[in-house]
């Protein structure tokens, strides 16, 4: 495991930004959220595509594990996709003081093969990579950064790649906290939120493992779909767990921040919604005003709208 290290330079520019949840099509439908997602004015733009393995050994963009044979290649919808916006800003000259585009994998298959699978499709496009000596050391910035999760062995084969290869070309997030469990969803939801930052953020960043993971609920006992009003309390909470991120050298993402009519809803996950954009606003100016790092939504238009008019605090080095 690469070791502990100070606070990392920023990834990101150090503002909030808007996180693009789930853009690729589901069951047939929904297949323009990766162009909306694409066409929004941000800088970096940052897409979440969840991944699996075909039978064919290739990893394809889908919600669930279980195929049914359409699922495009992650090289395909995602890759193909961006190259002309990569080739052009490389041609162009541009810096890489922030990158152009992240690339968030939620592997919902943890086979060795599909690591292996998604680590050659990254060395194919290192030139693309913003990439980190595995021994540690200064990061070498391209124009896509590309952040995966904590799932079963993923440090571990990654890591033992990196070392081969001499280069992390991707960037994991902590483990999870361990918390008690219990078979009652109401308990583990009082159980999440009732939990410390230090508890939830136990460890530092290294050089593969830069950022922490959260649901709302660790903010909001059962999440958007059970929130209330939102209160002093929430505000303080949402600082407290942001600010132990920070001060242990890690982004932070928080997921999913929606706000919908039934009438409005394009395939989105009822438990992600607040119910109304006026309900999940607060929570998106929240989350701008205390620092949060990367803020998921399926409603990634209307929170760019709030950021480019928010009073943004100024960038942090993290």
């Amino acid at each position: 495991m690469a070791g502990a290290q100070a606070p990392s330079p920023t990834l990101l520019g150090g503002r909030p930004l808007a996180h693009a949840h789930n853009a690729y099509p589901e069951d047939g439908q929904w297949s323009d959220r990766i162009d909306r997602a694409l066409a929004l004015p941000q800088r970096p733009l940052v897409i979440e595509q969840d991944l699996a393995l075909s039978g064919a050994q290739q990893s394809v963009v889908s919600h669930d594990a279980e195929l049914s044979g359409s699922e495009p290649t992650l090289e395909q919808h995602f890759f193909a996709r961006v190259r002309p916006i990569v080739e052009r800003a490389i041609q162009a000259g541009d810096s890489w003081d922030r990158p152009l585009l992240v690339l968030h994998l939620d592997f919902k298959t943890n086979q060795r093969a599909h690591h292996r699978a998604v680590w050659d499709l990254l060395v194919r496009h290192e030139s693309w990579l913003t990439t980190v000596p595995s021994g540690g050391g200064a990061l070498k910035r391209g124009p896509l950064l590309v952040l995966t999760e904590n799932g079963e062995d993923q440090e571990r084969d990654f890591t033992e790649w990196a070392n081969a290869h001499g280069s992390f070309l991707l960037f994991g997030s902590i483990p999870s906290a361990v918390l008690a469990s219990s078979d009652d969803a109401a308990e583990r939801a009082r159980i999440l939120r009732s939990a410390t930052p230090d508890v939830l953020v136990p460890s530092r960043a290294t050089t593969y493992r830069r950022w922490v993971n959260f649901s709302w609920g660790a903010v909001e006992e059962g999440g958007p779909s059970r929130a209330g009003a939102w209160t002093a309390e929430d505000r303080a909470r949402l600082v407290s767990l942001v600010d132990r991120a920070h001060q242990q050298g890690l982004l932070v993402r928080f997921y999913t921040l929606n706000g919908h009519s039934a009438a409005a809803n394009r395939g989105w996950t009822a438990s992600y919604n607040f119910g109304s954009l006026d309900a999940v606003r607060q929570r998106w100016h929240a989350a701008i005003d205390t620092g949060v790092d990367l803020i998921a939504t399926d409603q990634p238009g209307e929170l760019t709208a709030v950021l480019q008019t928010a009073a943004r605090p100024a960038a942090k080095p993290w």
